[in-house]
């Protein structure tokens, strides 16, 4: 009778740690949350839209993260850069 006993308790054992898991709703809540910081982490705003000079980084929930594009100065040209001039 103690064999059984102990397939008993070890059956319901790894029952209860199996259900004692994150349920789905926290597991997604934990999953925004991390989506949120790493859109801070670039910078970026959870909004619900992003603007022309923005791109989506990825989804907060369902608004998408906004990141600023780098902004590039403009390159000098090799005819910009000629100084000598002749008439």
């Amino acid at each position: 009778t103690a064999a059984p006993m102990k397939i008993l308790c070890l059956f319901l054992l790894f029952v209860f740690c199996v259900s004692c898991g994150p349920s789905v709703p926290q597991k997604k809540t934990r999953e925004i949350v991390e989506r949120k910081r790493e859109c801070y982490l670039v910078r970026g705003t959870c909004k619900s839209e992003c603007n022309s000079w923005e791109y989506v980084y990825n989804y907060c929930d369902t608004q998408p993260c906004c990141v600023v594009r780098e902004y590039e100065k403009p390159k000098k040209s090799a005819f910009c850069n000629s100084t000598n001039v002749t008439y």
